[in-house]
């Protein structure tokens, strides 16, 4: 079940991203009587899963849910229809438009990726308005359980002040810098200290294989009971809270293990916290020093018991139209900051790329429409990013042939295009290729 609500989520957002992109670019070629022969969602090579043409145009789906395409007469793309080029231009084709014509056609896809994700975002902000928990509400500090970063100096219980000089003022603040951490100062028992990150940080992080960052202390809130657990019988309630075993305070979960390391085998006194009112449990801690009891609770639950403080910010309409510009700047300041560290080698950033895979791992397996809207809007910036980037085949590449023609007055020859184009071709697949392999590598090697 699971998975139908991943991949169900993961098409549904692809096939609408690629939906909306291809109508950017078909709807101006029909504004300016350009022929479209072809609209497909998905790739149909060899053969379609569904076509219907209407008027001069098949609409259809492709079987490799790669990506879409819309095919214009009269233009040298990916398609290498040389029989087509090789005759007279016709008044309907693409080559027979002026260049600011096929420049909005170019440029309408990606136009309609960053509309799409703004208008998003201006719907999130109104809908669901602004959560976030502030940092000075946050008490002793966060859990480190990643080796990689407790290797460069951070420990459960750091409370982290800036990173490169940034404040961190909510949560969110460390998961939006993270990625291009440099220096992290922290407050360490009442004593600042200053972290160096070493350059390659983002390449170690994605071959230590961890993908835990600083994460929120939290109370071990009782969730259920394993049926396999020594304590199937024991009054145990979905909501208790754990405060101390044998006497020991376990104010956080994260302190819950290496305490019962030292009662394997045992039976041990549970304070426990119900409904306000502290009561004792006897529980038995098994050969592995576990009690067989899962861990559950939700950020309302936590800041309800005190551990944070939770801010929610509502918007009017107009508000949202702000909030969302804010929402949209923000996501797009850092994909662009993200591209530049992948493409420096030194940073390491490029083997965290990841394909297909990556992408459906980022969907939870609840469906939720906040986190699928999110997503969304965050996928079409990058779709609409990734587009721009100057390679013959993409929607840049023929930006960046358009704009020297204007500004030059001289077109690129036909055999130029197509020598450009099958160069980008290849150069693309390589890219597609070295992202899904990096998916398929991290499979393997878990």
């Amino acid at each position: 079940m699971e998975f139908i609500i991943k991949i169900a989520q993961f098409l549904t957002s692809l096939s609408l991203l690629i939906i909306l992109h291809e109508l950017g670019h078909f709807i101006p070629a029909k504004l300016f009587k350009t022929r479209v022969e072809k609209f497909y969602l998905f790739f149909d090579v060899k053969f379609s899963l569904f076509k219907k043409k209407i008027g001069d145009t098949v609409y259809g789906i492709g079987w490799l849910p790669l990506g879409g395409y819309v095919k214009i007469s009269g233009m040298i793309d990916e398609s290498m229809d040389k029989a087509q080029m090789a005759l007279p231009p016709q008044p309907w084709e693409f080559r027979s438009k002026p260049a600011w014509q096929r420049l909005i056609i170019m440029v309408g896809g990606v136009t309609v990726n960053f509309i799409l994700a703004y208008l998003i975002y201006i719907g999130m902000a109104f809908s669901y308005g602004d959560s976030d928990i502030t940092a000075n509400s946050i008490k002793n500090g966060y859990w480190i359980e990643n080796p990689l970063l407790q290797e460069f100096g951070l420990q459960t219980g750091d409370n982290i002040l800036a990173i490169n000089d940034k404040p961190i003022e909510h949560y969110s603040d460390i998961k939006a810098y993270f990625l291009e951490t440099q220096t992290m100062t922290i407050d360490r028992d009442g004593t600042t200290m200053v972290l160096d990150f070493p350059e390659d940080f983002l390449g170690q992080l994605s071959d230590s294989g961890d993908r835990t960052f600083v994460e929120l202390r939290m109370p071990f809130i009782v969730s259920s009971i394993d049926p396999s657990s020594l304590n199937t019988e024991v009054d145990l309630l979905p909501g208790d809270v754990l405060m101390s075993l044998n006497g020991q305070s376990v104010t956080y979960y994260d302190e819950v293990g290496p305490t019962l390391e030292n009662f394997k085998s045992q039976n041990i006194s549970v304070n426990i916290l119900r409904d306000g009112v502290t009561i004792v449990r006897e529980l038995r801690v098994n050969d592995d020093g576990k009690i067989g009891v899962y861990p559950g609770g939700t950020y309302k639950d936590f800041s309800e018991l005190g551990y944070f403080d939770i801010i929610q910010k509502d918007y009017n309409f107009s508000q949202s139209i702000t909030m969302g510009g804010h929402m949209f700047a923000e996501k797009m300041g850092s994909y662009w900051g993200q591209l530049k560290l992948i493409f420096s080698p030194s940073t390491g950033a490029y083997k965290g790329v990841g394909g297909f895979k990556a992408i459906y791992d980022i969907f939870p397996d609840t469906w939720s429409w906040s986190t699928f809207w999110s997503i969304t809007a965050f996928l079409s910036i990058m779709l609409g990013v990734l587009n721009l980037l100057p390679i013959p085949v993409l929607d840049g590449g023929h930006v960046m042939f358009l704009l020297f023609e204007m500004v030059s007055g001289r077109k690129p020859s036909d055999r130029f295009m197509e020598i450009a184009q099958t160069v980008g071709f290849f150069l693309l697949i390589a890219l597609v290729l070295f992202a899904n392999g990096n998916d398929l590598f991290k499979a393997i090697t878990g």
